[in-house]
This record gives structure tokens, C-alpha cells and sequence, in this order.
């Protein structure tokens, strides 16, 4: 018997590259579902929350600004502390 039995069964090859192909589409589904954010482009990563970030990092506003704007951004709500 070889290392590669179901290779002799057209079926078995069948079933194995159909069980192939639905690993990989169960792969790039998760994958997809992973990168959503599901809060209207202003989750994690969104281009409006890098602008805010950038310019926090470049000095242009101060860290209360930053915080009240990445709050506002991300939908979560305000911060209660110091």
C-alpha cells in the first residue's frame, strides 16, 4: 500500500480536493470576518481614526482632544477617572 492511497479512487480525490477547497473557503471567510469592524468604518485601523492618531503623534492636538475624538470615532463611551 502507498502513502497516497486515495489516489488510486477517483472519488477519493474528489472528496479530498472538495475538502480542500471548503478549508479554504472556511479559511477566507474567517479571515474576512476578522478584518470587519461591524461600527461603520470607525472601528480599529479606519483612515479617520489613523488622521486622529497622526496628528496626536505630530503634536497638532493636545491628548484630552485626541482622547474626546477617538471616543467619538470608536462609539465607546466616555471615560469616567482621573
Amino acid at each position: 500500500m502507498t502513502s497516497a492511497h486515495w489516489m488510486g479512487d477517483p472519488w477519493g480525490l474528489f472528496g479530498f480536493l472538495v475538502g480542500l477547497a471548503f478549508l479554504a473557503l472556511l479559511v477566507l471567510a474567517l479571515v474576512a470576518l476578522l478584518r470587519s469592524t461591524g461600527d461603520g468604518g470607525f472601528g480599529r485601523g479606519s483612515p479617520a481614526l489613523r488622521v486622529v492618531e497622526e496628528r496626536y503623534a505630530r503634536g497638532e492636538i493636545t491628548r484630552e482632544e485626541f482622547l474626546e475624538r477617538r471616543r467619538v470615532l470608536t462609539g465607546r463611551p466616555p471615560e469616567d477617572g482621573p
